[in-house]
């Protein structure tokens, strides 16, 4: 059985993902209320998996993220995409005519704001957690209350789904990593997949430092498909950048990074791993 630390608890959309990574096998969920959690769990035991959100295709970039997995000594085995589809829940007893009350996680309830508009009587209240909003409702039996999150939420906490699919934007994915302590790596992915890695680095502040590096990449084939910058706290007009690439030659990609090594500060691979298929 696997340990996996997710930010959440069961029904949410971490939860979906970490069983749809782990598809024939038995997970014992260690459920946090914040990402810090995930990495903390990891460091008191370095058999425990997290498992993140680092971006989503409509909110964007998790930017705090990269910085925790920067700092944990952690290593990136693998990712999920799954589709992001919100259902709108309410105790059995409820229906459309009494409910007075919807409570969700923020990005949530911006992901449905069309729907929203369309039901403005409804109070918006932001919460911390999609399933838990559920949970809380039919935990404390909150009449008139209700709760976007997923519909897999419904059966577990024994809320009666109102209306599925009501996100306003249907092409709404997350990526999530799978994160462990380096020693667990090879026993999580299949080496002969990698085509895929995250690299973070700093560069000299001088003319044209970035492109130098772009173009060495370019140079080795090396498909750049995200570059992420975030200040140096403390260093002035100084970056770290955030770069996840894609390749077919494993051998070519090391050359590149042997070859860009001399033109950067604090470079630092941060996982290697197959890239991860988009769950519908």
């Amino acid at each position: 059985m696997k340990k996996i630390a997710i930010q959440g608890i069961r029904g949410s959309f971490h939860d979906i993902a970490a069983h749809q990574y782990f598809p024939h096998e038995e997970l014992n969920l260690i459920c946090c209320d914040t990402f810090e959690e995930i990495f903390e769990h990891i460091k008191q035991d370095n058999r425990v998996i997290g498992f993140m959100a680092i971006e989503n295709t409509i909110a964007g970039s998790l930017l705090h993220n990269y910085e925790l997995l920067r700092e944990s000594g952690c290593t990136i085995a693998g990712e999920q995409k799954l589709r992001i589809s919100h259902s709108f829940l309410c105790l059995p007893e409820d229906d459309w005519d009494s409910l007075t009350e919807v409570n969700s996680h923020p990005v949530a309830l911006a992901q449905c704001r069309n729907f929203l508009n369309a039901h403005s009587r409804l109070k918006i209240v932001e919460t911390d957690d999609t399933a838990k909003s559920a949970a809380i409702i039919k935990e404390n039996h909150l009449r008139g209350h209700a709760a976007i999150c997923s519909k897999d939420a419904a059966e577990l906490y024994g809320m009666k789904i109102l209306a599925e699919g009501i996100e306003t934007n249907k092409h709404n994915f997350t990526r999530f990593l799978v994160v462990a302590d380096p020693w667990m790596t090879d026993d999580l992915r299949d080496r002969s997949g990698v085509n895929k890695a995250n690299i973070v680095f700093a560069l000299p502040h001088t003319e044209g430092s970035l492109s130098q590096v772009l173009s060495i990449f370019s140079f080795y084939r090396i498909s750049l498909t995200k570059i992420q910058s975030l200040p140096i706290i403390g260093r002035e007009w100084e970056y770290l950048f955030y770069v996840d690439v894609i390749f077919h030659d494993y051998l070519r990609y090391r050359q590149s990074i042997d070859a860009v090594t001399p033109l950067t500060k604090e470079l630092k691979i941060l996982g290697e791993y197959e890239e991860g298929k988009s769950i519908l």
